[in-house]
């Protein structure tokens, strides 16, 4: 018998769809992180997680975003901030009742990540999103 990916482990579509929309809520709430999403399109953003998430899990998906990097450059996360926003993402799993290895093979494909998302390290957290940063084009609904 094939092993379950962890897509379905999870619970598919409707349980990443109810994690990213609590994510999203809760990073952006964070005071730690939330500077860094002063100008962000937030339907754009959940989207491309549940696209991305969806992709990387093994489900039925293929992420069509910008790469981490690409996303990511010139932003100046610092490696507080990644922390605080893997720190998130823990609480979310942990509300949704996400069994601890489900939990470390999500959160290993996110630290994959990492050399992708943080240009400064560094403990601070809040440091404003810079100026110049160019956001994502907004989405083009069908």
């Amino acid at each position: 018998m094939e092993p379950r990916s962890l897509y379905d482990r999870l619970g598919g579509k409707p349980a990443v769809n109810a994690v990213i929309e609590d994510f999203v809520g809760r990073a952006a709430g964070d005071s730690r992180i939330s500077a860094k999403f002063v100008r962000t399109d937030v339907p754009r953003l959940k989207a491309m997680l549940i696209e991305q998430v969806t992709a990387a899990t093994g489900g039925p998906a293929t992420y069509s975003g910008r790469s981490m990097r690409e996303t990511h450059d010139g932003i100046g996360v610092t490696a507080g901030e990644f922390d605080a926003l893997v720190a998130d993402l823990v609480g979310t799993l942990d509300q949704f009742k996400v069994p601890k290895a489900e939990q470390q093979e999500r959160l290993g494909i996110l630290g994959s990540l990492r050399g992708d998302i943080v240009e400064v390290e560094s403990p601070s957290t809040g440091t404003p999103l810079p100026a110049d940063y160019k956001n994502a084009p907004p989405l083009v609904r069908a």
